[in-house]
């Protein structure tokens, strides 16, 4: 051998096959598994030769290294290897030329070897294999990888790592998986180029449709940029495998802008090759007592959040809050949520604060347009759930009607919607579909009733099933709504203001019956409504108390919640008081030792409004 020189051993890179090997060439193996006729060695991940046991020189284990020279390879593709034993040599890799397929392409490779170049987004150790959820920007699918039961395969992966999967596609259970052979991650330019094209495919892919408004409204109009930019948002989350946690108000109108987004967010799971529970460890959805974020709802959620991170790889949730999450009261929440990193978006009717969208990655809502509260989150959900997945459409466009019914909408969209769906529901059966979703909310309490409310919302592909529901807890509802009013009315006080408005108060607390429904608000609101019939055509406000809470409602007053809160918390330094809600509805709580003096000053505030007959 010239001096300076070395004998050549080669790599067989990762997507190497057959057609790759050269007979006469010596390659760097790994001792697979033993016969009692020679020894199987690996030279990469999917090709495998044997050593005929006369042509071994020394003992091996499995898992050793060794080299090899190929003799033969025959027409049945079986390889003839010879140990060799070189003191002195340099490894040449054998970079092969075979194309990386999509994700997207698997279903029509079942049975056959590939090799993906994607993200790992999700690592589940189960009690058998290690389960990766990869990601490219055609979509995502699975892979497993087994050492031994419950033993983590291709540890040097991790959560948002690039890699080149190779293995065989695999049907089980209806579902592609590809069983994996090796899993390299890649690192430096080579990982910086997969992952940009992955990138700007999927930023591509995320973008909305272009889908008209399903009414004409000057304020939707003015909406839509910042629509699309959240169902952007959302689409890209579903193409990226990340966790979607929903949370409303629960009451009818953010049930309405929740489920519309369920249903989207689900649909497009499904139509981009989601696995069959998919929907359920990828989006959940919560109603929040408040109308806003509260900390008892964010740390049951980091709770979940912290846990599914360690336990199942999954990555922090994005997090969109509907009918709540406009107000300083949500402050407390996105902080915490921010130092887990966890992105969130909002869309709401509340009367927004500008300092909570340094918190946010998005923010829709119509005071920002110049409108107001009467674009309720449910016609916003909507509009925004067809952005996200045109295919619901005509499922989810009614539920638009029932949100302006429920949330007494008094914008022109509420007329335009109901016209719209007046071929499928009347605006009588909207106001008894809301009145049943406020009903078994709040018997489900803090659970979210997927199946219950898709029935009473007419999403299940059951009408008399949809009919039956509805009618029965409408007629349970209204009987609890008879006898709460009938109990209350009697012990309603009643002063006019400076201003000329009616002020009517009750003390549900002693007045009311407890853990029933109608709840306090909903108690108020009804004997509020029956106050407006009675003084038809004149300003009315009711006020419903309890030991350290107030609901307002009114009509023909338009009061600014969000300011009075602001402005009892300065005047009244000791009453502890928080709270928020729209120009006509809101709440507010406060300590109970200062009752009477936030009721006096509440009462002050109010009369310094002007008045609308």
């Amino acid at each position: 051998m010239p001096k300076g020189t070395e004998t050549i051993v080669y790599s067989l890179g990762d997507g190497c096959s057959l057609a790759d090997v050269v007979v006469g060439k010596t390659y760097a193996g790994t001792v697979q598994g033993f016969a009692a006729f020679g020894t199987f060695v690996f030279l990469n991940s999917s090709t495998k030769g044997l050593v005929h046991k006369s042509n071994m020189l020394t003992s091996h284990q499995e898992g050793d290294s060794i080299l090899v020279r190929v003799g033969n390879v025959r027409d049945n593709g079986n390889i003839d290897l010879e140990e060799v034993i070189i003191t002195s040599y340099q490894v040449q890799p054998v970079i092969c030329k075979k194309r990386a397929i999509q994700l997207g392409e698997l279903k029509g490779k079942v049975g056959r070897r590939v090799m993906v170049e994607c993200v790992v987004a999700q690592i589940k150790q189960t009690s058998g294999p290690t389960i990766f959820t990869l990601v490219d920007a055609s979509g995502s699918e699975n892979a497993a990888g087994f050492v031994e039961a419950g033993k983590r395969a291709f540890p040097d992966a991790s959560q948002g790592s690039v890699v080149r999967a190779t293995g065989e596609i695999m049907q089980r259970g209806g579902q592609i998986q590809i069983e994996l052979e090796n899993l390299t991650v890649l690192r430096g330019p080579e990982a910086d180029e997969v992952l940009a094209g992955i990138e700007q495919a999927i930023d591509a892919r995320a973008e909305p449709p272009e889908v008209p408004l399903l009414v004409e409204s000057e304020v939707l109009e003015k909406l839509r940029p910042a629509m699309r930019k959240i169902a952007k948002i959302i689409r890209r989350a579903v193409f990226t495998a990340q966790p979607i946690l929903l949370r409303h108000h629960a009451d009818a109108d953010g049930i309405c802008s929740a489920v519309s987004i369920e249903q989207a967010v689900i649909s497009l799971i499904n139509e981009s090759g989601g696995d069959y529970d998919s929907d359920y460890y990828l989006f959940k959805r919560a109603p929040s007592k408040a109308p806003f974020y509260e900390i008892e709802d964010i740390v049951r959620d980091l709770d979940y959040a912290t846990r599914d991170n360690v336990r199942f790889g999954q990555k922090m949730p994005l997090v969109l809050l509907t009918d709540n999450g406009s107000t300083e009261e949500d402050l407390p929440a996105m902080k915490m949520a921010k130092v887990y990193g966890i992105p969130m978006i909002v869309f709401d009717h509340h009367h927004p604060d500008e300092i909570v969208d340094q918190y946010l990655e998005a923010h829709v809502n119509p005071y920002h347009v110049g409108g107001d509260y009467g674009i309720t989150a449910g016609m916003l959900g909507t509009e925004i759930a067809r952005l996200i997945c045109p295919s619901v459409d005509r499922q989810i466009r009614h539920v638009a009607a029932v949100a302006g019914v429920a949330d007494r909408s008094e914008a022109p969209e509420r007329s335009r919607y109901l016209e719209l769906n007046a071929d499928r529901f009347s605006e009588e059966e909207c106001k008894r579909i809301a009145l049943a979703l406020d009903y078994i909310q709040f018997y489900l309490r803090f659970n979210d009733g997927k199946e219950l409310i898709k029935d009473i919302l007419d999403l299940n592909d059951n009408h008399e099933r949809h009919l039956e529901m509805v009618k029965l807890l409408e007629d349970e509802a209204n009987i609890a709504i008879t006898d709460q009013v009938k109990t209350c009315m009697p012990h309603v006080g009643h002063t006019v203001l400076s201003n000329g408005a009616h002020l009517f108060t009750i003390d549900v607390e002693i007045h009311a019956h407890k853990f029933t429904f109608p709840p306090p608000g909903k108690t108020c609101g009804e004997v509020h409504d029956r106050l407006c019939q009675q003084y038809a055509g004149e300003p009315v406000v009711t006020l419903g108390f309890g030991p350290d809470f107030v609901v307002l409602r009114s009509r023909g007053v338009f009061m600014n919640i969000p300011r009075m809160v602001r402005e009892l918390r300065d005047d009244l330094p000791g009453a502890g008081v928080n709270g928020g809600g729209h120009l006509v509805v809101g709440s507010i709580k406060f300590v109970e030792g200062m009752r009477s003096e936030v009721t006096e000053k509440l009462s002050e505030k109010i009369a310094q409004f002007s008045t609308v007959e």
